[in-house]
């Protein structure tokens, strides 16, 4: 008897260690949908960084009126638009704004919506009663009329792209705000959080330090989703002249240019919107693969 036990407590130390990271990892790579998500994303990261030597340094704003609305052929594999300009390059020179502007507005929104979770669901009350008041005002509006009246609102000496940044982030709030605030309400009675209370930890350092890092799952995989949204408003936006004017390369508003001949050149319609669909289907694909590395229930 004494011999097995000794046994089994050798065969327990020789198992490695695996921490809760780790175990996400795994079961994030055994997931299809996931790894072409991130795959997607990747090669996206890529056009966005190296788009100058990936398109042969040509400049996406040169026009050429002597190759207009050309089809697709070896010399311009996507065509060209009404005033000669390679569609591929503006393509790829786009997805550098449409990273910032997915990354950036989707930071603006996690990070003032988990601080107002953390306080309304901390210390409750008429507090959380107000900023939960505020937070279903703006869940009231459509999305897409709510940023249109935020970038509206704006100053005009703000750049187009600073007025996406805001007018999205802020649309997005309540919905980290509302997560933020749930799991607050979860975490902040259990009992390691009483400890924390017990040996004299202020409230913000409990906050901090105890609520916050066993609440940024759900928050992580809802800003994965959320940045492929942000694509979608953000392309909304502009496709409605509200959001990056011309001649700047960017999806929308090169829908938004090809709308008045697409019929004699459909090419110029179909790849910025290709380029929108594959872009958001990648960071869908990235935040279901997420949620469920995640979720301890999937183990």
């Amino acid at each position: 008897m004494a011999q097995a036990a000794v046994s089994l407590e050798a065969r327990q130390l020789e198992t490695p260690y695996t921490s809760v990271w780790a175990d996400a990892w795994r079961r994030f790579r055994r997931s299809p949908s996931a790894l072409i998500g991130l795959a997607i994303i990747f090669l996206l990261a890529v056009c966005a960084l190296f788009a100058s030597p990936i398109t042969g340094h040509m400049d996406p704003l040169a026009q050429d009126l002597a190759t207009t609305g050309v089809a697709p052929s070896w010399h311009h594999l996507a065509g060209t638009d009404k005033l000669g300009r390679d569609i591929l390059a503006r393509l790829i020179f786009g997805a550098r704004l449409s990273v910032e502007i997915g990354v950036v507005s989707v930071g603006i929104a996690l990070i003032v919506g988990t601080l107002i979770g953390l306080v309304s669901g901390y210390w409750g009350g008429h507090l959380d009663s107000f900023l939960m008041a505020v937070m279903d005002v703006m869940l009231a509006f459509p999305s897409i009329i709510l940023a249109i009246a935020i970038s509206a609102i704006l100053d005009q000496r703000v750049s187009d792209v600073v007025k996406l940044f805001f007018a999205i982030g802020i649309v997005a709030i309540p919905i980290y705000a509302r997560i933020a605030r749930s799991s607050v309400l979860a975490v902040k009675e259990q009992e390691f959080i009483e400890a924390a209370r017990a040996v004299g930890n202020g409230s913000f350092k409990i906050l901090f330090k105890h609520v916050l890092p066993n609440i940024l799952s759900p928050l992580i995989v809802q800003a994965t989703l959320g940045i492929g949204t942000a694509e979608l408003d953000s392309a909304g936006l502009s496709y409605l002249g509200l959001g990056i004017q011309p001649p700047t390369p960017e999806w929308g508003s090169m829908l938004n240019d090809a709308r008045d001949y697409w019929l004699n050149a459909p090419w110029a319609l179909l790849f910025p919107g290709l380029a929108i669909s594959i872009t958001v289907l990648g960071f869908n694909l990235l935040g279901d693969g997420l949620r469920d590395a995640i979720d301890p229930k999937s183990k």
